[in-house]
C-alpha cells in the first residue's frame, strides 16, 4: 500500500525540473510556448510551434538516463523492465514522428539540470531555440548536454590507442 502512494506522488506534467526550464526561458525572453501541446506527436513539455521546436524534460529514472544510471527496482524486476523498454520505445516513436514532421527535438534530462550543470544546459537549450527561429533546418533530435559527435570520436580514438 505504501509503495502505491509513493508511486502515485509521482508527477507527469508541471514537474520541479521542467518548471525550472519555462522559468529560464521566460528569463531568457523565450515566451509564446505550450504546454503538452496535443497538436505535436507525443504532447511535448515544452513547444514552440512557430519554430517547430519540442522540448522534453526527461526523468533519470523513467526514461533511463544515459548519464547518471538511474538505481533500478529490486522487486517485480521483470515488470520495471518491461515498463522501462516501453518507455523508451515511446520516446523514440515520440521523437521519430517529429523529426519526420520537421521538428528539432531537445531532450534535456533531470541530472543536467542540477546546480552544476543548469546554466550550460539552459545556455544550449536558449541558444538553440533562438536559432530555430532564424534559419530552416530538416528535423532532428538535440540532447542538450551531450558531448557534440567529433569529441566522442576524438576520446574513442585516444583510447584505442593505449
Amino acid at each position: 500500500m505504501a509503495t502505491r502512494h509513493v508511486m502515485q506522488a509521482n508527477r507527469s506534467k508541471n514537474t520541479k525540473p521542467e518548471l525550472r526550464v519555462r522559468a529560464a526561458l521566460r528569463e531568457a525572453g523565450l515566451t509564446g510556448y505550450r504546454l503538452h501541446w496535443k497538436k505535436a506527436p507525443g504532447h511535448p513539455d515544452i513547444c514552440f510551434p512557430g519554430r517547430r521546436i519540442a522540448i522534453f524534460v526527461h526523468g533519470c529514472f523513467w526514461h533511463r538516463c544515459p548519464y547518471c544510471s538511474p538505481s533500478r527496482p529490486k522487486t517485480h524486476p521483470e515488470f520495471w523492465e518491461e515498463k522501462f523498454d516501453r518507455n523508451r520505445a515511446r520516446d523514440a516513436r515520440d521523437n521519430a514522428l517529429l523529426v519526420s514532421e520537421g521538428w528539432t527535438v531537445m531532450v534535456v534530462w533531470e541530472c543536467r539540470l542540477k546546480k552544476d550543470c543548469f546554466e550550460k544546459s539552459m545556455e544550449e537549450i536558449v541558444g538553440e531555440v533562438r536559432r530555430a527561429g532564424n534559419e530552416a533546418r530538416p528535423g532532428r533530435v538535440v540532447e542538450i548536454g551531450a558531448s557534440p559527435a567529433w569529441r566522442l570520436r576524438r576520446l574513442r580514438a585516444r583510447h584505442r590507442c593505449r
